[in-house]
This record gives C-alpha cells, sequence and structure tokens, in this order.
C-alpha cells in the first residue's frame, strides 16, 4: 500500500468519526439514562479512536518536522519513521474494517483472518506496507 492510499484511508476513517460523533450528539437521551450513556460512549469511542489515529502518524509527523537536522539524522529520521508507520498502520485497518458497509468503503481494505486483503482471490495473511 502506498502512501497515497494509506492517506485515503485515514481520510475516509476521519469522515466516518466526524458522522459518528454528530449522530451521537444529536441524540436527546429524553428521560432514558441509557440513551445518555450511549451518547456519551459514543463519543468517548470516537474521541479513542482519534487518539489511535494520532499515535500512528506520530513518527512521520516527527520526521517532518526536522528542520535543524543534519541530513543523515534526516534519512535516520525518515528511515526510523517508515519503520513506525509500517508498525503501526495495522490499527487503522482494524478501524477502518469497521465501516465495511459504508458506500466509500474501499474493497481492498477489507480484512481477512484479521489481515487486510488486497483483492478477493487473496488467501494469504500478510500485513501490507504503507
Amino acid at each position: 500500500m502506498s502512501r497515497d492510499d494509506f492517506a485515503v484511508m485515514m481520510e475516509f476513517l476521519t469522515a466516518r468519526l466526524h458522522e459518528d460523533e454528530t449522530a451521537a450528539k444529536a441524540l436527546k437521551p429524553g428521560k432514558s439514562p441509557d440513551v445518555q450513556r450511549l451518547r456519551d460512549r459514543i463519543l468517548a469511542d470516537v474521541e479513542a479512536k482519534r487518539r489511535l489515529m494520532d499515535w500512528v502518524t506520530e513518527m512521520p509527523r516527527r520526521a517532518e518536522a526536522s528542520e535543524g537536522r543534519s541530513r543523515w539524522q534526516k534519512l535516520a529520521g525518515d528511515v526510523y519513521s517508515e519503520h513506525s508507520l509500517r508498525r503501526r498502520s495495522p490499527v487503522i485497518w482494524e478501524l477502518v474494517a469497521a465501516y465495511a458497509d459504508h458506500p466509500n468503503f474501499h474493497p481492498e481494505w477489507r480484512l481477512f483472518d484479521g489481515e487486510p486483503v488486497e483483492d478477493e482471490g487473496r488467501t494469504g495473511t500478510q500485513v501490507p506496507t504503507v
């Protein structure tokens, strides 16, 4: 998977979280405390997923902010950043999989046995690289 594909997946997830947050905020608890608990749980879930998204992209952001570093330090940061993103990106695949029924969901984002699947004919369980 390319960085561009990963960026599309992140945009998709950001939009779904915004939709979930908007829907939760629209819930009016009225006389039911269960509705209030559900609303609060959804909002907490959205915030937790946003923190996970930030965690996944933390090292690449740090590498991009490498002003003042030598060329070798920047290169080492880029290598570490790529490795970090590859190791952390499966978190995003798992979060996106919850929205498989959404019309904008890409079929190649589907998980098979807990691993991303690139096409329907594939039976392997290799984690894609970003």
